[in-house]
């Protein structure tokens, strides 16, 4: 890390000195945060939860992002610090800081070429995708070379090699594991037809410690389940797409071939290839009826997973060392009783359909249904989902919308609860914006999750204040109105509130923010990925910024 810091200031200061002449472009961001942890046994938070309530009783996490380019160079470096820190394991404390990214790229007529850490993905992101997440602790950035040369307007060809970073344990380490991979797409246009396409392949080879470690657990098998691991395994896709004035599709077919994977629901070691389909369509109109003030949005998914999951090695846990990403197949919901069954993708085996429909009867009016259903290629069923809401401007000062969902969610595969049975819940919601004037507006919003499973049923209202240009204030409680209890559910059997109370201020580019907050335990997703995270209770400050 010492020589990557001086090779870092020995780059800039040569172009510093080169650019006595000429200005460069210089930006960043800054994203901080502070956490208090209070014990609240009714919630099931004690001081055995996590280390954070037992003895640390405070956390921090801080990004400084900085970028340079002059002259076709572009230097980037983040310095990122974990201070007692759960954001990368809930249950577990990380403390450390360093460079947790830096990149030096080089523009040379038509080629780009990028050294350090870097982020991309072929195409949807199936085979290969690094990217961060750092709201859920997600950093899947890959330290090594990328190659990116741009043969026309229409067809761009993409190669890399490297390592991924670190994960709970050592965030600034890297894996031991090698992944490499091309990229090649295009496009064209063909009287009225707009076309779309790529293809992509993926290379991951095991290390030495990685294979050992295998061959003692496939040694151990029964000798009719035992196989010959391969040091290597390919991934490849190839997509497409078209679009015909108002119409497109969409079709990608991903392989991969045989390796030693880790069932997603039993856990059992397997030696499998791997495959996954996925078909799109959509239609969209604006400008209907006599009046043209109506439009209408469709898009269907239909998505066949077969033991595809792309990963540094089977022994990963879970959201570590993912090399392609599978996202869930369901809509991602803002609100906090709707996102609180959320599905992510089972790579072992499932099959699903997902349409949304938006039409806008006019300026005033409009609806939004979405459905979902996926099934474990037995056909047993996984989550479906049935959601509509109704959208409506009252004039230039007050807007709503209203709407249910009805889904059902099974617990005891997506969140590996045994015994648990499968969630079946509706949830009616509504929300009300009203401009009081210039500066002031506020927004309420409500929903009631009712269900005999998990927690049982809860009712959750928002009250928010906005002072334009820089406060905002709101006030929550989401509360376990019928309780339910299973034997393993650390919560006492009675009616629980989780309230929090939120301020922040804006000034520019940057924002102030402080919250108390108690939140039950569950499924938290961002950017479609999704993971399971014990309840909380305590206050967090923030500080982000822009320059």
């Amino acid at each position: 890390m010492k020589h990557v810091s001086a090779t870092l200031l020995l780059i800039s200061a040569a172009l510093f000195a080169q650019a006595q002449n000429d200005k460069g472009v210089f930006s960043g961001n800054f994203q901080g945060s502070y956490n208090v942890f209070a014990v609240d046994t009714n919630i099931g938070v004690t001081e055995k939860t996590s280390p954070q309530y037992g003895t640390q009783k405070t956390s921090a996490e801080a990004f400084l992002f900085m970028n340079y380019s002059i002259y076709g160079y572009s230097i980037a470096a983040r310095f990122d610090l974990f201070n007692n820190s759960n954001l990368l394991n809930p249950s577990g404390s990380f403390s450390g800081q360093g460079l947790g990214f830096w990149q030096i790229s080089k523009d040379i007529d038509k080629l780009n070429i990028t050294a350090g850490y870097f982020y991309e993905q072929f195409g949807s992101g199936l085979v290969f995708r690094a990217y961060e997440d750092r709201l859920i602790g997600i950093d899947y950035a890959v330290q090594g070379v990328k190659a990116k040369y741009t043969i026309n307007d229409n067809f761009i060809v993409k190669a890399f090699t490297g390592r991924q970073k670190g994960f709970q344990e050592n965030r600034f380490g890297f894996a031991n594991q090698i992944i490499k991979g091309v990229n090649a797409e295009g496009s064209r246009t063909i009287a009225n037809a707009d076309f779309n396409g790529g293809l992509s392949l993926v290379n991951r080879t095991l290390d030495n410690d990685a294979m050992n470690s295998l061959v003692t657990e496939i040694n151990a098998l029964d000798v009719d389940k035992r196989f010959y691991p391969k040091y290597n395994v390919y991934a490849y896709n190839g997509y497409f797409t078209m679009a015909v004035k108002d119409f497109t599709y969409g079709v990608e077919y991903v392989g991969k071939t045989k390796e030693a994977s880790r069932n997603q629901l039993t856990g059992d070691l397997e030696n499998e290839a791997g495959k996954l389909v996925l078909a799109t369509a959509g239609y969209s109109k604006s400008k209907l009826g006599k009046k043209k003030k109506s439009g209408i949005g469709v898009n269907l998914q239909y998505r066949y997973v077969d033991h595809y999951n792309m990963n540094l090695t089977p022994n990963v846990k879970p959201l570590e060392g993912l090399v392609g990403f599978v996202p869930s197949l369901t809509q991602q919901s803002t609100y906090r009783l709707l996102a609180r069954y959320s599905a992510q993708a089972i790579t072992t085996g499932e099959t699903g359909v997902q349409m949304d429909i938006n039409y806008t009867i006019n300026k005033e009016n409009a609806i939004m249904i979405n459905l979902a259903d996926i099934k474990q290629l037995n056909g047993d069923r996984l989550y479906r989902e049935y959601y509509f809401e109704y959208s409506r401007k009252f004039n230039k000062n007050v807007k709503a919308k209203a709407g249910v969902q009805a889904l059902y969610y099974d617990q005891e595969i997506y969140q590996g609860k045994p015994g648990h049975a499968p969630v079946e819940a509706i949830t009616p919601f509504a929300e009300v914006t009203w401009k009081v004037d210039k500066k002031n507006s506020l927004r309420f919003e409500g929903q009631y999750l009712s269900t005999e499973q998990d927690y049982g049923s809860f009712a959750n209202a928002i009250v928010e204040w906005n002072v334009s240009p820089h406060y905002s204030f709101a006030v929550s409680d989401m509360i376990n109105v019928k309780p339910h209890r299973y034997e393993d559910n650390p919560t006492p059997d009675k009616v629980l509130h989780y309230y929090s109370v939120f301020g922040k201020y804006s000034i520019h580019t940057t924002a102030f923010t402080l919250a108390y907050i108690k939140q039950v335990e569950g499924v938290n997703c961002s950017g479609g990925v999704c993971r399971l995270e014990p309840a909380f209770s305590g206050v967090r400050f923030t500080l982000t910024t822009n320059f």
